[in-house]
């Protein structure tokens, strides 16, 4: 065991710890390792406490803090304890980043993309949550303004907002991308306005959505009809459509113009999105079967 009063030239530090001479002469010249006193010569030498002092300094950098931490820990301003977290803030940040990253990249090479492509999958997935959730509330701002926000179907509907997990997957980058485009396709909020003007417009549209019960048990015998091949205007296709009509108290014209002027592709595919992007249960689409049950009503 060293003794309290041995002293150690930058030569036999460097031995001792196996860090570069010219390393420790760097640390020494910034100030974080001091010399204990120098010889005659004027060469540096360094006590025991030096020495601990020089491993704590190799001990911190080896976890990543700057100098100007680690000279806070030297002279007692900030607790090893107090930096740790900090540094460890900051690495988790990095290493979601690095993350997100390598996702895109996984994507990129998936999708064999073109630089454009790729310059915008980094520009987007790299938007925070914050940031994706401010995308779909002005999204809604603009499709539901004036026309009652109290709404309960519309509430629900601009409620969900994408989430991207930390190690997000290739597809999930790439919803998060078909998304974003999605909602700022021109096209795409003018159908969605249309949709919500309706819906805040007709009554009976609203006793629909609200109906998601018998919405669900009619779309899911249609596609068992349509899976069978059995045609809309068939008997089976004619007693679905006096179903839905009775229940909701309409004629079947009606029923059948409403349904179609919900039925597009591209919001069905906004609500898949949002599942793959948040690690919902997939959701299947229901478009040719909502198509056989507007045929079998106008059947």
């Amino acid at each position: 065991m060293d003794s309290v009063g041995r002293t150690f030239t930058i030569g036999e530090l460097a031995r001792r710890t196996g860090l570069p001479v010219k390393t420790i002469r760097f640390y020494s010249d910034e100030e974080l390792l001091p010399p204990t006193d120098r010889t005659a010569a004027g060469y540096r030498i360094y006590d025991t406490r030096a020495l601990a002092r020089l491993e704590l300094i190799r001990t911190l950098r080896e976890l990543g803090l700057g100098l100007d931490d680690i000279a806070e820990v030297l002279a007692a301003r900030a607790s090893v304890p107090q930096l740790a977290e900090r540094h460890l803030e900051a690495l988790d940040e990095q290493i979601r980043r690095l993350r997100l990253r390598r996702a895109v990249l996984r994507a990129v090479v998936k999708r064999e993309s073109e630089p454009e492509e790729v310059k915008l999958m980094n520009k987007l997935a790299s938007m925070s949550d914050e940031e994706r959730a401010r995308l779909v509330d002005e999204f809604w701002d603009e499709m539901v303004a004036g026309l009652g926000e109290e709404d309960e179907f519309l509430v629900r509907m601009r409620s969900a907002k994408p989430t991207l997990p930390d190690d997000p997957t290739p597809e999930q980058v790439e919803a998060w991308v078909e998304f974003a485009e999605l909602v700022r396709d021109p096209s795409f909020r003018a159908l969605i306005r249309g949709m919500s003007e309706r819906h805040a417009r007709q009554e009976d549209l609203r006793v629909l959505a609200e109906r998601q019960d018998l919405w669900c048990d009619w779309t899911d015998r249609a596609k068992a009809f349509l899976d069978a091949g059995v045609a809309p205007s068939s008997p089976e296709g004619r007693a679905l459509a006096d179903e839905a009509a009775g229940a909701l108290g309409m004629d079947k014209r009606t029923l059948a113009d409403r349904i179609d002027e919900g039925n597009d592709a591209r919001a069905e595919r906004y609500w898949q999105l949002m599942a793959i992007m948040n690690g919902w249960p997939p959701i299947p689409t229901r478009y040719p079967s909502v198509e056989w049950l507007v045929a079998a009503l106008r059947a």
